[in-house]
């Protein structure tokens, strides 16, 4: 049988709690009926809500491919060869392996093929050269046994909260905050008395210009490749609504607001998720598991929760002619030297936005103040989505001063700082029984797997500590949790109190 250069996708339906070997057992016998090599399978692909199974986690490991995981309503826009009513009832898609297979607009190599509690179908990937053709319209074939998916679990996995964030721990008074990932401190003393000093000047309409100009000479960029907003998430939602991309990506675990702006704005969300058993990390699979003729890719740098630093010249595999590729950088300036930033480079294919916010190091979350870097037509198209005077007077004066030279000293001195605190986190935590660190961290957080992570957090409020649950993220569960780098001396009184709270919850 003859294989598009592109090689195989395997769609997979599975029920909760599918074990590893059956995948791998089912699979491979479909490979040989097709007359293939395991070599061939380029990917898995599912329904969003299984991709976190970690059966289906297990077998693309084994594979050595990705998982990529799609939604309910974009693979039952897929015709398919054998429609399930009762898959329909449950999934949301007559059939989750077959349309899975199909999505990218390749050719169906083998139908549904069934185990205990998995379903396979296997299609061909387009070549990377050519756009993917429609999926023929097929005879449906009666098919009175249905997927194993709503035999064993008939309710869907609930969806995660893209719009929980770490502000909701720490509204109750008395928390010592490692929820929120803004440097303790802050906004330092200067920067509040210039603030201050400036509030006589309310009356007066904000005047971006000056503003506009140092940010553009921070990044060494012309001032038409710069666009203030009020706040980084400002930026996603002018993206959403702006560029209306027919085949949206966003690579998870990230940061949820590009997902729910852009579900806001009635766009179709294809999720990459990234492997915890390869540190989160955008490996070449994960790369080559975006669609060739996905338009707008959105990945974060380093990434929240995960507190990976991905290398810019993986970043930069990701652009493509015809795509624009969002690079969030909210916590660049977390990282000394920031090496890893694309906010200098206007040599990729495509079209490459760099966000960035001034929250996270100066504590101006209540100002909401960010920017992005993009090319100058982007740029005056998102800028005309923007209402009028869309910037404070006061977080004009901030991206204005945290953009100078001092500041930016400032900003260098507190990286390295964090560094030896984040250390100082990660050396107690190693020597706690029953902690897993996430890959290897970067950022101002740390993403830590822990059994029974839920019931660990609730203690930790009783003891005093918020940190942030990492269930409302994509490709995580309640086994995660996240926590923000403090001091020396509130890391020791954490891991002291979460060493007790293991010990009580493990009775």
């Amino acid at each position: 049988m003859d294989v598009a250069e592109g090689g195989v996708v395997v769609g997979v339906g599975a029920s909760a709690g599918v074990a590893e070997g059956e995948l791998l057992e089912l699979i491979g016998a479909a490979l040989a009926e097709a007359g293939l090599a395991t070599a061939a399978v380029r990917r898995l692909a599912t329904v969003e809500q299984r991709a976190g199974e970690p059966g289906l986690l297990a077998a693309a490991r084994r594979l050595g491919v990705p998982l990529v995981g799609h939604p309910a309503g974009e693979l039952a826009a897929v015709p398919v060869p054998n429609p399930s009513a009762a898959v329909l009832t449950a999934t949301g898609t007559p059939s989750v392996a077959e349309a899975a297979a199909l999505l990218g607009g390749g050719e169906l190599l083998l139908a549904k093929r069934k185990s205990a509690r998995s379903t396979v179908a296997l299609a061909s990937l387009p070549t990377p050269a050519t756009e993917p053709a429609p999926t023929p319209d097929p005879e449906p074939i009666s098919d009175p046994t249905p997927d194993p998916d709503p035999i064993s679990d008939p309710t869907p996995a609930p969806e995660p909260d893209l719009r929980h964030h770490g502000d909701a721990e720490v509204r109750a008074a008395g928390l010592v905050d490692l929820a929120v990932n803004v440097r303790t401190g802050t906004p330092p003393r200067w920067l509040r008395d210039a603030l201050a000093a400036a509030l006589g000047e309310l009356a007066a309409y904000p005047d971006q210009r000056t503003a506009h100009a140092a940010v553009a000479a921070r990044h060494a960029r012309p001032a038409a490749e710069v666009l203030l907003t009020a706040g980084a998430a400002e930026a996603f939602v002018l993206l959403a609504r702006t560029l209306r991309p027919r085949h949206a990506v966003v690579v998870h675990p990230q940061f949820t607001e590009p997902e729910a702006a852009l579900r806001d704005a009635g766009v179709t969300v294809h999720r990459v998720l990234l492997d915890p058993a390869d540190g989160f990390r955008l490996t070449p699979e994960a790369v080559a598991a975006v669609p060739e003729h996905a338009d707008l890719v959105v990945v974060g740098n380093p990434t929240n929760p995960t507190s990976v630093l991905h290398p810019a010249a993986d970043l930069a595999a990701l652009a493509r002619p015809g795509r624009t590729l969002v690079v969030d950088e909210a916590f660049m300036d977390t990282v000394p030297g920031e090496p890893e930033s694309l906010a200098g480079r206007r040599d990729l294919p495509g079209q490459l936005v760099v966000l960035r916010s001034l929250t996270k190091t100066w504590g101006l979350a209540g100002l909401r103040i960010g920017y992005l870097l993009a090319p100058a037509e982007l740029v005056v198209e998102l800028g005309r989505a923007q209402p009028l005077w869309p910037v404070s007077s006061l977080g004009l004066l901030a991206a204005e001063l945290c953009s100078a030279e001092p500041a930016l000293a400032e900003a260098a001195a507190a990286a390295r700082q964090l560094g030896a605190d984040r250390a100082h986190l990660l050396d107690r935590l190693a020597r706690v029984p029953g902690v897993e660190v996430a890959g290897a961290p970067a950022a101002s957080f740390v993403l830590l797997r822990l059994p029974g992570a839920a019931l660990v957090r609730e203690r930790l409020r009783t003891a005093g500590f918020a940190v942030r649950r990492g269930d409302t993220f994509p490709g995580l569960g309640t086994d995660w949790l996240r926590v923000a780098v403090r001091d020396r001396a509130t890391v020791d009184a954490f891991v002291a109190a979460l060493e007790h709270c293991l010990t009580t919850t493990s009775r």
